[in-house]
């Protein structure tokens, strides 16, 4: 079998070539970037088609030979967005991506009218926003997507959307469809703007992992391949969300299990049991691929500022005459953090190179203190830094905790788990379950939305159980923090929690 999955990342678009049992056969890239257009982030649409039909040459000349036919395609892309066409299907104004922050007011009306939160780059605020602006192009928007369905829908001619990519459109009820009583809601207030619109008929069709989301056209097929090799006809699965595809990579799919992806930014998604109380804004509540709802945390700052103090080290090695590895120097940094005290030397910092609503800071400020009865050294700072690049999400957890959400197991990935075991101690002391790295980890969005196409070809019982019967085979280390490095942390979140007002006052300045 042969299965393609292309997933339009922010920074690269990928597409994997899978056998049946998810093994990687090829892969090619394509790298793009977004660019501002009237002051919002946005990518022309025309490089995605130059992206895919890229990636996917790389990919064959990666493989040695023409593809004729594949059983299956995934199609996955940046989570939420805002792709606005009229009756004829033409683009109405620039894509804005999950980047722009342009939609504070009609993410506050819409969380109050719906008492559920909604975050600005979900697609209903962004479209919200263009109403309340009076933008001239909301008159004729007859569809709305995100990328993911967009491309889905020109390679198929079905417009439809999976569960994961759906939540960050519009909420999704217990039924899994958009709510009804919160569209009824959302009409009554269009009504009020003057618009007379239906708009779950603007939404793209809402489907579950599994589910048969249309076939490839002969034109579909020419996009991807203009050698006219590949053959139209085969199946595509419901396109889906980065956030979803992410679930699936590291098998965070069951309830009561967690993926935490640290990199540039932080990310910490929990499979909830059942709906929590209350809404939050510090809180997405999102789907997994399957339906079951989720709880995102999520911070803007991870790992960069650890990037830059790790930079500064260098020069100092530098100065001496030395030379060393940057990768060496991080494993040798990370892993000098082992060497610190119970109180972490009373330090605390906040790396906030951003402003950071889980903190209520709106500016980015990074800052390090200390306590007079504290001690400084390179074992006791380091360990602050690892600390302080995941401390926001603790802020989130707290909310969890108060709302009795218990996790299990934590699935992590990303560059801060590139150490062994330093990491994955830290997270496990913030979250209070153990931590599991799969080596297949790393292999992103791409390969996970090619596992929901095999999915769909061989249902095997739940979207969980299928999981755990492709991975059985993949390795991966498990470890829970110990006594010592829970006190640890605690003494640090604690130090961090008491100067969180001085860091909002130093970014207010």
């Amino acid at each position: 079998m042969k299965i393609l999955g292309v997933e339009f990342g922010s920074t690269r678009i990928k597409a994997v070539l899978t056998d049946e049992k998810a093994n990687v056969l090829a892969q090619g890239g394509y790298d793009w970037e977004n660019k501002l257009v009237d002051g919002l982030w946005s990518y022309d649409l025309d490089e995605v088609w130059v992206g895919l039909r890229e990636s996917y040459k790389k990919l064959i000349e990666n493989y040695g030979e023409p593809i004729e036919s594949l059983d299956a395609i995934g199609i996955s892309g940046m989570m939420h967005g805002y792709i606005a066409t009229d009756e004829n299907e033409k683009l109405l104004a620039p894509f804005r991506t999950w980047r722009n922050t342009n939609a504070a007011k009609a993410a506050e009306e819409l969380t109050e009218l719906f008492k559920f939160h909604v975050p600005m780059r979900w697609s209903v605020s962004q479209y919200y926003q263009s109403v309340l602006e009076k933008l001239d192009h909301v008159k004729d928007v007859r569809h709305l997507n995100t990328l993911a369905g967009y491309v889905h829908y020109v390679l198929t001619g079905k417009r439809v959307l999976g569960m994961n990519d759906a939540s960050g459109m519009f909420p999704i009820d217990d039924n899994k469809q958009y709510d009804k009583t919160m569209l009824d809601k959302f009409n009554k207030r269009l009504g009020e703007h003057g618009l007379n619109v239906d708009f779950v008929k603007v939404l793209p069709q809402v489907l579950v992992a599994g589910d048969n989301a249309g076939y490839l056209t002969e034109e579909g097929a020419r996009l991807i391949d203009p050698s006219c090799k590949l053959k139209a006809g085969c199946p595509l699965c419901p396109p889906e969300g980065d956030m979803g595809t992410g679930m699936i990579c590291t098998n965070c799919v069951a309830p009561k299990t967690a993926n935490m992806s640290l990199g540039t930014s932080a990310n910490l998604t929990v499979i909830l049991e059942k709906n929590m109380n209350s809404y939050y804004p510090e809180i997405d509540v999102i789907q997994t691929p399957a339906g079951a709802p989720a709880a995102l945390v999520h911070a803007n700052t991870c790992t960069s500022v650890i990037d830059m103090w790790v930079n500064m080290f260098n020069e100092v090695v530098e100065l001496t005459g030395g030379k060393v590895d940057r990768g060496t120097l991080f494993k040798l940094l990370f892993n000098k953090a082992e060497e610190s005290d119970e109180k972490v030397g009373n330090l605390a910092g906040y790396n906030f190179l951003a402003g950071e609503p889980l903190a209520k800071t709106y500016e980015g400020a990074p800052m390090v203190f200390g306590l007079q009865d504290g001690k400084i050294n390179l074992a006791n700072f380091m360990q602050m830094q690892i600390y302080s690049a995941i401390a926001p999400l603790a802020l989130g957890m707290d909310i969890l905790k108060n709302e009795n959400v218990s996790v299990d197991l934590v699935y992590g990935h990303g560059g801060y788990f590139k150490t062994p075991f330093i990491g994955q101690k830290a997270v496990s002391a913030l979250v209070g379950a153990p931590v599991s790295i799969m080596d297949n980890a790393g292999e992103g969005g791409a390969w996970g939305i090619a596992i929901l196409a095999i999915y769909m070809l061989n249902m095997k019982g739940t979207l969980s159980e299928f999981m755990d019967e492709l991975l059985s085979g993949v390795n991966k280390t498990t470890l829970m923090a110990d006594e010592i490095d829970k006190t640890k942390f605690s003494t640090f979140i604690r130090n961090y929690k008491s100067g969180l007002e001085a860091e909002r006052k130093l970014s207010e300045i």
